[in-house]
């Protein structure tokens, strides 16, 4: 029904899709899912769970990943905006450490599609945000796995300055992740 735009960047499989928007006075109207649209964007996966959250300016979470089961994910904003950000966790990858990330709106209405084996976060900047995404793998608490959003040595650039004078909120979960040193060192890379 719409044409799906398709940007790639400069690591290999992640991909922000803008949706076509069809809008009248009463509103608008757009597939926020078609397989075959995401099959042609080079997107073949099965998606098994479908997940929501709503937080408030300043809440980060993140930056999570999958040990045993990882999980391919289409993500998107329904309401407010979001600094959507994924990075390359892929042994043997030319980016391995590399970040990406993405401002996802309800205005803009882009959603971003992370490759298994990817952590993946996202900083609230709107007063408040409702995000949605589609996983590829059933949810198993026990194996989560995190980076701390601010390690050095990934050197995420989280528009902090969007938060007009707000604090990063963490989970307690999100406070003690190991460094990406010591995931290197326990994963031998």
């Amino acid at each position: 029904m719409g044409k799906l735009q398709v940007e790639t960047c400069h690591i290999e499989g992640l991909k922000v899709l803008t949706p076509q928007v069809f809008g009248d006075s009463r509103g608008y109207f757009i597939e926020t899912y078609n397989e075959r649209d995401a099959q042609a964007a080079g997107i073949e996966v099965t998606f098994v769970q479908d997940n929501q959250s709503g937080s408030r300016r300043g809440v980060l979470r993140g930056l999570h990943f999958q040990k045993e089961h990882p999980q391919d994910k289409l993500v998107r904003v329904l309401r407010g905006e979001v600094f959507d950000v994924a990075v390359d966790l892929r042994p043997g990858s030319e980016t391995f450490g590399q970040w990406y990330g993405v401002l996802l709106s309800e205005e803009n209405k882009k959603q971003f599609f992370v490759p298994k084996n990817f952590a993946h976060g996202f900083l609230v900047v709107s007063e408040t945000a409702e995000f949605a995404y589609k996983c590829s793998d059933f949810y198993h608490p026990e194996d989560e796995g995190g980076i701390p959003w601010d390690d050095p040595d990934i050197g995420v650039d989280w528009p902090l300055s969007a938060l007009n004078g707000a604090e990063v909120i963490l989970s307690d979960k999100d406070r003690v992740h190991p460094s990406f040193a010591e995931y290197r060192r326990v994963r031998g890379l």
